[in-house]
């Protein structure tokens, strides 16, 4: 199944190093692999590797050359710049990872202008429309998440057992490599938290007095959820809103099914994920600025997602599982987003609506299976 990125990254090869970073097991080295067969492979995990990774001996013969994990690598900036430098991009140079490469100090010398970065997202429905008919991706991006082994074996039980091996590997594996964290037990326990909190806002505070810890070692552990692609945070928007909500985020998971609060909190960060990847792909392939956010008043109006592109609001999206009336939560918004559209996606919907003032009811899966934010990148 051809990712969606390859064609882009392809062509960035010729002239950068190219980055590709995402959550574990979504088939960053699968793909870095499928772009040329004459490749030489190095993954910094490996001991063996590790010594020809620091004296640089590869084989220079080979059309394309890819460093796996590298970030771990002590100054790997720095040595990859010396390589960049010295040699270019003959061969390609494709750098890999599961954490994001651009969070970690001590690092060397910038890399600035000598590479490209995308985001491989799990799979979405857009990205495999080609592959499978509309309810049947639904269904194992619902039961299985969009990980692409438990998603393509299509099996509950299956992505039952696998999701239990990926989150070992991340906590024990590379949260103790790369933060030198002790404390598994009470992160697995703020992980379920926020499962629990998926579509409602955050308070470290709270979790702190939960997991009786402080604030602050509360903030550092999500981070490093963060920089480890486990969630994704989506703040308030403020700009202007009278009584706005400032501070409060919302968590959603990058493995959607692991979210099992309710149908309802499943379903938005279904949207979450779709609407995250489409904006990152504006991000890595038109060098857009985007922003993913939620509106919410003190008061306690909201509206779950709003889509800013390039600095200009550009979809309000509430989501809901059945309910086909327009959300009155849009009207209260309507004073500072008068222009843009007002989308209601639902999932059991009897039939698709538009309204006088803008709004839209749309099917939750036709418009995933259409996502396209491309005609909204303004320069």
């Amino acid at each position: 199944m051809k990712r969606s990125i390859t064609q882009y990254i392809l062509k960035d090869l010729e002239k950068k190093i190219v980055f590709i970073t995402g959550p574990r097991q979504t088939g960053k080295t699968t793909l870095a692999k499928s772009f040329n067969l004459n490749y030489d492979y190095f993954n910094y995990d490996s001991a063996q590797d590790r010594i020809a990774l620091k004296s640089a001996s590869w084989n220079r013969s080979k059309q394309l050359i890819i460093f796996d994990e590298l970030h771990k690598m002590q100054q790997w900036k720095r040595w990859l710049k010396g390589i960049y430098d010295t040699e270019g991009v003959k061969p390609h140079i494709l750098v890999t990872g599961s954490a994001k490469l651009n969070t970690y100090k001590k690092v060397g010398d910038s890399l600035a202008g000598r590479y490209f970065q995308y985001t491989l997202h799990p799979f979405d429905l857009k990205e495999v429309r080609d592959f499978y008919t509309k309810e049947e991706a639904f269904r194992r991006l619902w039961d299985c998440g969009g990980f692409p082994e438990p998603f393509l074996e299509g099996s509950q039980i299956f992505y039952n057992r696998w999701k239990k091996s990926h989150l070992d590997i991340i906590l024990r594996q590379d949260l103790i490599d790369l933060n030198a964290v002790r404390d598994i037990q009470a992160i697995e326990t703020l992980i379920e938290l926020l499962k629990q909190n998926v579509g409602s806002t955050v308070s470290y505070a709270n979790l702190a007095r939960a997991l009786e810890k402080d604030a602050k070692t509360i903030k550092r552990w999500i981070q490093m959820l963060e920089n480890l692609y486990i969630i994704f945070k989506v703040i308030p928007y403020s700009n202007k809103i009278t009584r706005s909500l400032l501070k409060e985020p919302k968590y959603y998971f990058y493995d959607s099914a692991q979210v099992n609060k309710d149908k309802g909190a499943k379903l938005e960060n279904i949207v979450a994920t779709a609407l995250l990847k489409e904006l990152h792909f504006l991000e890595d392939t038109l060098g857009a600025t985007t922003g993913l956010h939620f509106v919410r008043t003190k008061d306690g109006k909201e509206v779950d997602f709003l889509v800013v592109i390039n600095g200009k609001p550009i979809y309000l999206i509430e989501v809901k599982w059945a309910d086909d009336t327009l959300s009155k939560h849009f009207a209260c918004f309507e004073t500072y987003f008068s222009e843009i559209k007002k989308i209601q996606l639902v999932k059991e919907i009897q039939r698709e609506k538009t309204f006088p003032n803008g709004g839209e009811i749309r099917d939750v899966v036709d418009w995933l299976y259409n996502i396209d934010f491309r005609e909204a990148v303004r320069y």
